[in-house]
């Protein structure tokens, strides 16, 4: 997958976002894909290979394995950073609905068409709780597919075609862990930065209401 057309294809939300938008852009297109690369990618690349259990047994290794980790971590991971990425572009789209209509138009209908107001601001809004809507169920699939946040140096496999209750080692689970730990990390710090945005922009715009009837009610 091309990690460079997504970070382009979302490149013109930065012009709409506010700060808090401008971080999250950074972590999600600078951490994110930066650690995957060049580290979280090559842990896990032989993770099957690199599996072992202490018996011999045809197709228990396979079953205990996928028992374990029914889904890789590094291509959850990547679904993950794609899914949460998506619902920007809905801004994008937003806003490129505007300078059509104008152009359909022939004539000025917004002060800026990339400007955060009326349903520009509501289709913004949007686009936060579903991104926070997909780090929270991600997590929550992470923990419930490893059963927590956690990678065992040993396992007890005991599912058919296994004779008996064998014992399989995950090669290289402190590292693995570290990795963990940070893909946990930062999707805490997005879901953060999605509900301080949130909070901002709806604080703002309830102050815009509060002085335009202020100004109504003096007029």
């Amino acid at each position: 997958m091309s990690w460079v057309f997504l970070r382009d294809l979302l490149s013109g939300v930065n012009k709409y976002s506010t700060g808090i938008g401008r971080i999250w852009v950074a972590v999600v297109f600078l951490f994110r894909p930066l650690v995957y690369i060049v580290a979280a990618e090559n842990i896990w690349k032989y993770e099957h290979d690199e599996f072992e259990c202490n018996i011999k047994q045809p197709g228990c290794e396979n079953v205990c394995f996928d028992h374990f980790f029914p889904v890789s971590h590094i291509r959850l991971w990547a679904l993950q950073i794609i899914m949460v990425s998506t619902p920007s572009l809905l801004v994008v789209f937003h806003v490129a609905y505007r300078k059509n209509r104008e152009k359909h138009h022939n004539q000025k209908l917004y002060r800026s068409p990339g400007e955060i107001d009326g349903g520009l601001l509501w289709t913004y809004l949007i686009s936060l709780i579903l991104k926070t809507a997909f780090e929270t169920v991600f997590l929550v699939l992470f923990y419930k597919l490893y059963n927590g946040f956690k990678v065992p140096r040993l396992v007890k496999c005991d599912v058919r075609p296994c004779p008996n209750t064998v014992d399989c080692f995950i090669s290289k689970p402190t590292e693995k862990m570290i990795f963990l730990y940070f893909l946990l990390g930062t999707s805490c710090l997005c879901i953060a930065l999605n509900l301080s945005e949130f909070s901002y922009l709806i604080f703002k715009y309830s102050i815009k209401c509060y002085v335009k009837r202020h100004v109504k009610k003096r007029q």
